[in-house]
């Protein structure tokens, strides 16, 4: 994966607090920015009044609020930091749930759909009575416990830290709406919901909080950290059309021997195909390509085979109005067709007037967007996790498998960017080595368990081999902890309401999954 994560295709260049440092108008990553394991992102019109059951108009939806966290969980003297949060009641009666949930590694102002009932959230709380409440990330948006992202002050930007967040929040949160002091856990019943890296963590909290926390809802759940993410590809391998698939399998493997000979002039030449000879560093040209496969995280059931990545397949399997048969064109066609798509189209759409090097380089050190320590800034706050935890470089896949993202590309590229991003941070040699199998011991990645914990996933979503539907994760078969699967679903497809008319097989995942909370929140009782 990229070290510079954003939501796809944006760039980190958000505005920063008034005590923070100025910084350049302008300044732009050295890669677009790749796909984060994130919750979908849409609009609905929110200003409408908000009106409760009993007809008392509430809060819009936008109205912020603050609570007072703990800087560190592991010192609580070090004091507290704001963090922003969002709520409604107006579907809340006495007795139903608190539901709460984050939308991790962003900027929570732009989720207030979330507390919804075009969401699963809000869906969950209109038909069980409940209330919701949406918390932003420690060290996104404006929930920052130290006014720069250092490395010394990331050093309380861990997973752990934001599992602690939730509990902490659930425990000593007074709500803004009336009987709020009949709402802590134990009083009232709570549930934890969440998606992609929000979903792991909805995992990771029940397992380790089951006394704050009664029941948990994780969508497409990153639960297990990997460092070498080559199955990151792999469902959109499998599930893409049959013809793109094989055209741009054939693609990668003639792009990896070439590269692998280093025949000066042949290397040359195919980077020209592509528009790209002004790459210096040959795994800069093969992530590259990786590129025109991230926009399938953006896909979803309704969109159909519209959007990006469909664009691009179109590009290599219709010519002259004919669409290429199950085993594609083959490598000569392909390869000029790809190339052209670049030179032609998506150049222009991911890099503007920039260079090669500019754009797509990455071995610029000196680029002073690596140390610029300002806040907000997304990208450097996931790039910590990715660095320090979780690892998900993109990469190729093993030999012994077909592959769509070249093998020239893994762990070591993302890593090396990481002693650019941080070189305080105590990395041996500048390399950032990820303690993916401490955060898998701590919190028992694909095997994390808990009672009336339910994990979702769609087929076609890219994150899945992270999830407890990968592969070689083996289902445990626990009546509390049921494993809903969406034979066409995307990246955390049932939290959108929207889906539901798109397919079965995500509705009847949303449908099931109230019906599983509706069933638990009846054996619910009060223990304080």
């Amino acid at each position: 994966m990229l070290l510079i994560s954003a939501l796809s295709f944006l760039l980190c260049i958000l505005s920063a607090a008034s005590v923070t440092p100025p910084r350049p108008k302008a300044l732009r990553a050295p890669h677009p920015l790749p796909p984060l394991p994130s919750s979908p992102r849409f609009n609905v019109l929110l200003d409408p009044p908000v009106v409760s059951r009993n007809g008392t108009q509430l809060p819009p939806y936008a109205q912020t609020y603050y609570f007072d966290q703990l800087i560190d969980h592991n010192n609580p003297s070090a004091g507290t930091f704001k963090q922003r949060y969002w709520h409604t009641y107006e579907f809340y009666e006495p007795g139903g749930p608190v539901i709460l949930s984050t939308p991790g590694e962003v900027d929570a102002s732009d989720y207030t759909p979330y507390l919804t009932n075009k969401t699963l959230n809000g869906h969950v709380a209109q038909l069980l009575n409940g209330t919701t409440v949406l918390l932003e990330h420690r060290f996104f948006g404006n929930s920052n416990p130290h006014p720069d992202l250092s490395s010394q002050s990331l050093r309380v930007h861990t997973v752990q830290q934001a599992v602690e967040d939730l509990a902490y929040f659930a425990q000593h949160v007074q709500l803004p709406m009336p009987g709020s002091d009949q709402l802590a856990p134990g009083k009232a019943p709570w549930i934890l919901m969440g998606g992609s890296y929000a979903g792991a963590l909805t995992g990771y909290t029940l397992n380790s909080h089951p006394d704050v926390f009664y029941a948990g809802y994780a969508s497409s759940a990153v639960v297990q950290a990997i460092v070498d993410f080559w199955g990151y590809f792999e469902p959109i391998r499998q599930s893409m059309p049959q013809n793109c698939s094989a055209d741009v399998q054939a693609v990668i493997t003639h792009v990896d021997s070439i590269l692998l000979a280093n025949d000066t002039t042949q290397v040359h030449n195919l980077k020209k195909t592509f528009g790209l000879d002004g790459l210096a560093h040959n795994d800069d040209f093969a992530a590259a390509l990786q590129q025109n496969l991230f926009p399938w995280q953006s896909l979803q059931v309704s969109t159909g085979s519209e959007g990006d990545f469909y664009k691009f397949c179109d590009a290599l399997e219709v010519k002259d109005g004919v669409s290429a048969p199950a085993q594609g064109w083959g490598l000569d066609h392909a390869l000029q067709a790809w190339g052209s798509y670049w030179t032609s189209t998506f150049y222009t759409q991911i890099c503007g007037s920039d260079d090669n090097e500019l754009c797509l380089g990455t071995y610029d050190s000196t680029n002073p967007y690596w140390s610029y320590t300002y806040e907000p800034n997304p990208g450097r706050s996931w790039d910590w996790l990715l660095c320090t935890q979780f690892g998900f470089n993109f990469a190729g896949a093993p030999q012994a498998q077909p592959t769509i993202a070249s093998r020239l590309v893994g762990a070591v590229w993302t890593e090396r960017q990481c002693g650019y991003r941080f070189p305080d941070a105590g990395f041996q040699n500048s390399v950032a080595s990820p303690n993916a199998d401490g955060l898998n011991a701590l919190y028992k990645g694909w095997n994390t368990t808990a009672n009336r914990l339910i994990f979702a996933n769609g087929q076609r979503d890219p994150w899945r081999e992270a999830t407890v539907a990968a592969d070689n994760a083996v289902d445990p078969g626990l009546a509390m902890q049921p494993r809903l699967e969406s034979s066409d679903g995307y990246h955390c497809s049932d939290l959108l309401m929207r889906e539901s008319a798109a397919s079965a097989s995500v509705k009847k995942v949303q449908d099931d999954a109230v019906g599983k909370l509706a069933q638990w929140l009846l054996q619910w009782t009060p223990s304080a």
